[in-house]
C-alpha cells in the first residue's frame, strides 16, 4: 500500500511539472512578442509582460516537486554517490523527514495569510493594464508547499521501503 501511494504522489508531481515544463515554451514565445512590439513597433503591454512573469513563477514552484522527484535539485554529493544504497537511503529518509517535510510545512504556514489576504483582497496589478488575478499567483505558493509535503512523504516512503527490503 505504501509503494502504491509513494507511486501515487510521484505520478502526480510527475503530470504537474511536466505540465509546468510547457509553460517554458509559451514564457519564451511571450518574451519574443514583448520584445517585438516594444523595440520593432514602440508598443508595450503590461499584461503580456504580467503574463509572462506569472509563467515564470508558476514553472519554478509548479515544477519544484517534479525536479526533485527527478533527482535534479542541486545538492552537494561528494560523500553521498559514493555510499552504498542503504546509506543513500538513510540520507533520504531523515533528509525527507528532517529537513524537507519541515520546511515545506513551514513555507505553507507562513504563505497562509498572505494568499488569504490576497483572495480576501481580490488582489489586482497595481499597474494600469496589468492582470487582474495576483491572488491566483499568490496560490501557486501553497501549491508549491502541498506539492514538496507529498513528495517528502512519497520520497521518505521510497526510502523506508528500500531500507526494509534491504534488511530482508
Amino acid at each position: 500500500m505504501l509503494r502504491r501511494a509513494c507511486d501515487a504522489i510521484d505520478r502526480l508531481n510527475n503530470v504537474v511539472g511536466r505540465c509546468a515544463a510547457w509553460l517554458t515554451a509559451f514564457m519564451v514565445l511571450g518574451y519574443c512578442v514583448v520584445v517585438l512590439l516594444r523595440y520593432g513597433f514602440g508598443i508595450g503591454l503590461i499584461g503580456l509582460q504580467e503574463a509572462v512573469t506569472y509563467m515564470h513563477a508558476a514553472v519554478f514552484m509548479l515544477a519544484a516537486a517534479y525536479t526533485l522527484n527527478q533527482d535534479g535539485h542541486v545538492r552537494v554529493d561528494i560523500f553521498y554517490r559514493s555510499w552504498p544504497a542503504r546509506r543513500q537511503a538513510w540520507v533520504n529518509l531523515l533528509g525527507s523527514l528532517c529537513l524537507l517535510l519541515p520546511v515545506a510545512v513551514f513555507i505553507f504556514v507562513a504563505s497562509w495569510s498572505y494568499v488569504a489576504d490576497a483572495w480576501a483582497r481580490g488582489e489586482v496589478s497595481s499597474e494600469a493594464g496589468g492582470l487582474p488575478f495576483v491572488y491566483l499567483l499568490k496560490t501557486l505558493i501553497l501549491v508549491m508547499a502541498v506539492q514538496l509535503v507529498l513528495a517528502a512523504l512519497a520520497r521518505a516512503g521510497d526510502a523506508a521501503l528500500q531500507l526494509a527490503e534491504s534488511r530482508t
